[in-house]
Formats: C-alpha cells, sequence, structure tokens
C-alpha cells in the first residue's frame, strides 16, 4: 500500500503553543512582524462563497492566512495548534460565512490531529472536542444542508449534523474503511458520501448504516487522493490515484481511466470543478496543473511542470482568476484562464531561513539564505528594509544555502547543500570556488648512504572538486574557513583554492570560528580548537552526553561560546576547561550564540522559546530580552533592530518601540 507521499519541512517540535479545548489564539506575542522573503508552502485554499475576495490560506506549521482581496496580498489571521499541524482543509458554510472549519493533522504525532471551528469569521476560534486528538485528512460539507459535514480520518469517516457540536463514527470498524484521505458528500443527499482511502475508494448511500466498495474500474491497491461529484450531475463522480484518474458516469458504480498524463504525473494531489463550467476540471500533480475542457476526454498541462500543486481556487465570479496551492513557490495566480501563473504572495512568508547577512555597503540590504524551497529558494535580498525582496539565485542550481558570510570587497559567499558559490560585487550569477588542492608523497624515497643527504621525496598536486555539505564560512583578512560534510577546509586565496581535509580523524563539520591564532571548529557531537592557527588541534574535553551542536562563537577576548540542543557551554581558558551555562538561559534547545560587536555583548536564541538572550559578562550570566513570539533559529542586531532568522516564517523584525533594546549600534552581530 502507498500512502501519501508529502514534502515536510525535516523539524522537532520547535516551540509549544497551547491550546485549550476552545481557545485558540489569535496574538503575536510582542507583535514582531515578517519581512519575508514572500512565498514558500502552501496547503490549502478557500473563499468565502459571499465575498470570494475573502481567501483563507492554510499552512503546514499550524499557522492561518487571511486575503481580503482575492489573493493579492496575505495577513496572518491566527494560529491553530502547535507549528506541526497541517492544515489541509479550510471549509466555509455557504449559508453563513463566519462559520469556518480547518481540519488539521500533526507531522509529530501522525495519529492525532483537529478540527477547529470558528463562528465569526476567524477571528477566535475553539478546537471541537467531538473530534479532538483525530489525525484528520479529509473534510466537506454538505452542499444541501451546511449543519451536516464529514471528515476522514486514519481511523474512519465521522460526521457531525449539527455544525460540529457533537460528532459519530459513520463507517464500521472493519479494517478497510481506515486511513481516509478524501471525502465526497452528494451535492443533493448528505447521506450519500464518498471516502477515498490509501487502498482505494468506498460509498455509503444511507449516511454509513451500509458501505461498499466502488472499484470497478480501478486499478487494484490505488491511493485516492481526491473525490469530487459534479455540481451538476450526482451521477459524474471524478477520483484521482496514483494509478491516474478515473472518472464515473453512474455515480461510482463503475470507473473508466482517462489516459491523460505522462506516469511521473498521475500522483494528482486534488481535482477541483469549475463552478462555472462543469466540464472543466483542474487536476493538481505532483508534476504540475493539468486541466481538461470536455470533462476528461483531453488533458493538456498548463503549469511548470516542476510546480507541486497542493489545492487549485477558481473564482465563481469569474473563471479565468485562478489560484495554486503549492510546495515552495507559495501562491500562483492566473487572470487567463490557466494560461499563465504569477506568484501572488505578497506578505505570505513560510521560508526557513538559515542565514542573515547585513550587507557591510548598504545599510538598508540585507541578504538571507534559506533551505528546502529548491529553484524558488537560495538566497534573497533586499534594499529597502524589507518592503521588498528580489531572489539572487542564479547559478546556484537550486541549492540550499547554510551560509552566507562577505568578502572585503563586497562578494557575497554562500556555503550550500553541494560546495561553496562566490557572487561578485555587481554580478548577476553565482560561480563556483570549490578547486580543492591537496598534496602527496608519491612514494617513500630510500634512505641515503651515510654521510649523504636522503632523496627528496616526490610530491604530487592532486587537484579535486567539493561536492559537501557547507555548513559554515569564516571570512578573515588573512585566510577564508569552511566547516564541511568533507573535512575543514581553508582558502589563503579569497576561494580560489582550498586545502584541508578531516581533523583529528573528525570531517563531517557544521561550524567554525576564529579570533587572532584562535580557531574553533564543530562537528555534530565534538568541539575541536587550535591555538596556533590551525597548526595542531585539540579536542575539548565537554560532555559525552552532547548530541547536536548548533554553533560555535569568539569572543574578543577569546572566550568560546557553544550553542547545542543540550544548551549553552562556555569555555574561559581557549577550550582547556568548560562549564554548561545555566544562569538565566535555558538549559537545552540553544540555537545560536553571537557576538554583537556594536554593543559588545553575546545574544542567544532557544528553539523551545521566542526569547532573545543577552549577555554583557562573556556569557557568565544572562537576561531575558524581548518576547518575538516565533521560534528563532539565530538573531542579528541590524540599523539598531532585532532581525530574525525562523524555521517557518522567514525573517522577522523587532517592533520600532522597542528596538532601544537592541540598538544604538548600525552593526549587525555575526550570522
Amino acid at each position: 500500500m502507498i500512502s501519501r507521499a508529502i514534502r515536510m519541512i525535516s523539524r522537532k517540535t520547535l516551540v509549544t503553543l497551547a491550546v485549550a479545548m476552545i481557545s485558540v489564539t489569535t496574538l503575536w506575542a510582542g507583535q514582531w512582524t515578517s519581512l519575508g522573503p514572500d512565498g514558500g508552502d502552501v496547503r490549502s485554499l478557500n473563499f468565502d462563497p459571499k465575498n470570494p475576495d475573502r481567501i483563507y490560506l492554510g499552512t503546514s506549521t499550524g499557522t492561518l492566512f487571511l486575503s481580503n482581496d482575492g489573493g493579492h496580498n496575505w495577513t496572518r489571521l491566527a494560529r491553530l495548534g502547535g507549528d506541526d499541524n497541517v492544515l489541509d482543509h479550510i471549509t466555509i458554510d455557504p449559508q453563513n460565512p463566519k462559520h469556518i472549519y480547518v481540519s488539521a493533522w500533526s507531522v509529530e504525532n501522525q495519529q492525532s490531529g483537529d478540527v477547529y471551528r470558528s463562528h465569526d469569521g476567524g477571528n477566535n476560534w475553539e478546537a471541537l472536542p467531538g473530534i479532538h486528538g483525530k489525525s484528520v485528512r479529509a473534510m466537506a460539507i454538505s452542499a444541501s444542508d451546511s449543519k451536516v459535514l464529514v471528515v476522514g480520518a486514519l481511523d474512519g469517516v465521522f460526521r457531525t449534523r449539527n455544525g460540529g457540536n457533537s460528532w459519530e463514527q459513520i463507517s464500521p470498524g472493519q479494517a478497510e474503511i481506515k486511513n481516509i484521505e478524501s471525502i465526497a458528500i452528494d451535492p443533493r443527499n448528505p447521506d450519500v458520501v464518498y471516502a477515498g482511502t490509501w487502498h482505494l475508494a468506498w460509498k455509503t448511500e444511507d449516511g454509513g448504516a451500509n458501505w461498499h466498495h466502488i472499484n470497478k474500474g480501478m486499478i487494484d491497491d490505488s491511493d485516492v487522493f481526491s473525490v469530487i461529484v459534479d455540481a451538476t450531475d450526482s451521477s459524474v463522480v471524478y477520483a484521482s490515484a496514483c494509478s491516474g484518474i478515473y472518472k464515473s458516469e453512474s455515480a461510482g458504480d463503475l470507473f473508466h481511466k482517462l489516459s491523460c498524463m505522462p506516469f511521473s504525473a498521475r500522483r494528482t494531489r486534488v481535482l477541483k470543478q469549475d463552478p462555472n463550467h462543469p466540464a472543466t476540471v483542474y487536476a493538481g500533480t505532483t508534476e504540475g496543473l493539468w486541466k481538461t475542457i470536455d470533462g476528461g476526454k483531453s488533458w493538456k498541462r498548463v503549469s511548470n511542470p516542476e510546480v507541486v500543486v497542493n489545492d487549485v481556487l477558481v473564482d465563481p465570479r469569474n473563471s479565468d482568476r485562478v489560484l495554486l496551492a503549492t510546495d515552495r513557490s507559495g501562491v500562483l495566480a492566473s487572470d487567463n484562464g490557466s494560461q499563465t501563473f504569477v506568484a501572488s504572495n505578497h506578505g505570505y512568508t513560510h521560508r526557513y531561513v538559515s542565514s542573515i547577512l547585513a550587507d557591510r555597503n548598504d545599510p538598508n540590504a540585507i541578504v538571507v539564505g534559506v533551505v528546502n524551497d529548491r529553484e524558488w529558494g537560495g538566497v534573497f535580498s533586499t534594499r529597502d528594509s524589507g518592503q521588498s525582496w528580489q531572489q539572487k539565485s542564479a547559478g546556484l542550481g537550486g541549492r540550499d544555502v547554510f551560509a552566507l558570510q562577505q568578502a572585503v570587497n563586497g562578494a557575497l559567499i554562500a556555503g550550500t547543500n553541494k560546495g561553496m558559490f562566490l557572487l561578485d560585487r555587481d554580478a548577476t550569477q553565482w560561480r563556483p570556488i570549490n578547486n580543492i588542492v591537496s598534496e602527496k608523497a608519491a612514494a617513500r624515497a630510500a634512505k641515503g648512504k651515510k654521510g649523504t643527504k636522503a632523496a627528496k621525496v616526490p610530491v604530487t598536486v592532486v587537484r579535486s572538486v567539493l561536492d559537501a555539505r557547507v555548513s559554515d564560512i569564516e571570512v578573515t583578512p588573512k585566510r577564508w574557513l569552511a566547516a564541511t560534510s568533507a573535512g575543514l577546509l581553508t582558502s589563503s586565496d579569497q576561494g580560489k583554492t582550498w586545502t584541508g581535509g578531516a581533523v583529528l580523524g573528525k570531517t563531517d563539520f557544521v561550524a567554525v570560528e576564529s579570533e587572532g591564532d584562535l580557531v574553533v571548529a564543530a562537528t555534530r557531537t565534538n568541539v575541536l580548537y587550535s591555538i596556533n592557527s590551525g597548526t595542531t588541534w585539540q579536542q575539548a574535553p565537554l560532555s559525552s552526553y552532547i548530541t547536536s551542536i548548533h554553533g560555535v562563537t569568539l569572543t574578543p577576548e577569546g572566550e568560546i561560546l557553544v550553542a547545542s540542543r543540550e544548551g549553552a557551554f562556555r569555555s574561559s581558558d581557549s577550550g582547556a576547561t568548560w562549564e554548561h551555562v545555566v544562569n538565566g538561559i535555558p538549559d537545552k534547545n540553544i540555537s545560536s550564540i553571537a557576538y554583537d560587536q556594536g554593543r559588545k555583548r553575546l545574544l542567544a536564541t532557544s528553539m523551545a522559546t521566542g526569547v532573545v538572550f543577552e549577555s554583557k559578562d562573556n556569557g557568565r550570566t544572562w537576561h531575558r530580552g524581548p518576547d518575538s513570539g516565533y521560534p528563532l533559529r539565530r538573531i542579528s542586531v541590524v540599523r539598531g533592530r532585532f532581525i530574525g532568522a525562523t524555521p517557518f516564517d522567514g525573517v522577522i523584525v523587532q517592533p520600532e518601540n522597542e528596538a532601544e533594546s537592541a540598538s544604538a549600534s548600525f552593526g549587525n552581530s555575526s550570522n
């Protein structure tokens, strides 16, 4: 059996935002705001049936967005549950659009989830007790009776007849009707329900009293991702599966396969009928959007094949207006019946930001690196303090960017999941800087006779190309350092060539920093240090229970700080001895520690809280700074304000009225 393939950002539970049974927050602590870059993953879309310009957007991290202008601009509306909640379906009562339902399932615990309800258009929400804890993967509302909703969960099909106040299971306990992936209700009869599972589809005609397989004509063992019933003729049913798209003209009694797509594009996540033209159906697949205008007889791909489509929205007033919910590229919009699409993400940000760099030559310019977004990601820059962003990823080939630095001459250096790249000042294309040079003795020379010199050992220069992950880069006037999965590398010619490799038998490095002759490098579980610029190395005697180091930081006084899953560690004697720092800072899940040159202080962040922690005594003691309200990967100070990198909300900025806690300096902390 093949389960539904869903690309998810790899993440731990980063921060728990409590959700009471009848209380889901719409407030954002501190009112920090997201600067961008716009775009990212979108899971679901739906519009207010009485005001189609009002569109709701669901994410894979528990956040609901709202547009009041037909999808041109977006704002955050609510947080529904924790950051691991996938908001897969948004359902709106056609009789009273202020009644909204959102189904969710958890990434961390895929057996759990919720259905959330709002009575006031999304200002306030409650998790419905009768369905609480169910991993809800599908939801539909009856067109003929809007108090009837049916949801599909991993353990069966459930129905409410009173708008969500109470629920009953309408699928029997038999093993087949489980792992529900799609639900459809006959538009004229709410007792007729279709349920697509990870193994074919089922149907009931009597409200769940009896169920039967509707598998005639379908290839056996097909995941059924989407089922729709024609709004004008309920005998016409479409179903999408991993084996293709099927159509029935007998209310599911017999299906026939529509020959329309190449095999690789058959993973159709969603089917959507044009409300004004029943013969027009859209199929959102993992390889683009397909469209038929003749009821499935012929199909045409109408988008870039690289687009992964999660949901489709057709404006009921104007069929030429089509919106797509996609992986990585956010919302794509068409105003010409899907002939062309453009991004429509202003105000919507769902980016995993790995690094923030303030341009040393332009006080209004910020450069950020992102991961998981392939050709829609890489590097973004802004020259107006985040009001607008430009993608600067030409030449990166869709690589993830883990580290960014800037050379003295203004050039940018990027560490990616496959090598390093350099963007010369005023250039438009990144170029690789991955030439590794090493010397290797060709053979052991024979010893000379007594009184004569031994023959010199022939040396061969070996050249190779770096294709490893580069997690961190350190730029100094004398040399560049790179922490890579192939070892610790050094360049003395601005990246033209690199030397190095394993250090003390360790190769998979995640962080490196230097201060004078002191160099500190870390793998996930070990810290190595050198007090003579890397000539010789020692392993730090850190506790053996450290399982995940996130970064290292050096102060001008030579203090070493380590951020790790197990908390913050500090050494004041160049790495010889260490202490676990717990005075005013969380004792675990420290995501970063950075040195703010402008105010001579250390700044720390944690994945377990949105608080910025500050130390003015080289990390001995800490105190709480502002609370951003977002899980933080790292923090910087840019033009006197805190700028944070988040795992899925892009770059966030401190409110201007809080800036005095960050400020006075116009520099930026280490990234």
